[in-house]
Formats: structure tokens, C-alpha cells, sequence
């Protein structure tokens, strides 16, 4: 599924620079509140296309993921009922 969002983003983001290059090389021409706009439309893209990258799937394993603090993890790990307590 990563690829997926990646391809996703990458789309997103090139329709975001197409309309930006659009507005402003051909449709100012006719209209400058038409290519305002279509900027308009293209500034709202970026965050979207961030927020469809970054979203985490079913299948992602990413709680599973140990933090690095030893202490922390041995916590979790108690908690989730994957290591016994020390007595």
C-alpha cells in the first residue's frame, strides 16, 4: 500500500504544479479570476496530498514498531501483555 500512496501523492502533487503552470501561462490570458481560481484550487491540494500520504492502512504494523528507549519499550510491552512483569 505504500507504493499505492506514493503514486497517489506524486499525482496530486503534479496536478497541483500543472494548474499552477495552466493559470498562468494560458488562462490568465482570457481571465485572471479564472486563473486565481485555479490557483486557489491548487493551493488546497498540497495538504490534502499530505495527509493521503501519511495516512497509516489496516495492514500498516506501525504501533508494533519498537521506540528505541528500552525502558519505554519494556513498558508497552508489559501492557500489551507480550512479556510477563518482573516479580
Amino acid at each position: 500500500m505504500y507504493a499505492r500512496r506514493r503514486h497517489i501523492y506524486f499525482a496530486m502533487m503534479g496536478t497541483c504544479i500543472g494548474l499552477f503552470v495552466l493559470a498562468w501561462a494560458v488562462v490568465r490570458i482570457w481571465s485572471v479570476p479564472a486563473a486565481v481560481g485555479l490557483c486557489v484550487v491548487a493551493m488546497v491540494i498540497p495538504p490534502v496530498a499530505a495527509m493521503v500520504a501519511n495516512r497509516r492502512g489496516p495492514e500498516d504494523r506501525w504501533w508494533d514498531d519498537p521506540s528505541g528507549d528500552p525502558q519505554s519499550d519494556e513498558w508497552w510491552d508489559e501492557l500489551d501483555g507480550k512479556k510477563r512483569p518482573r516479580p
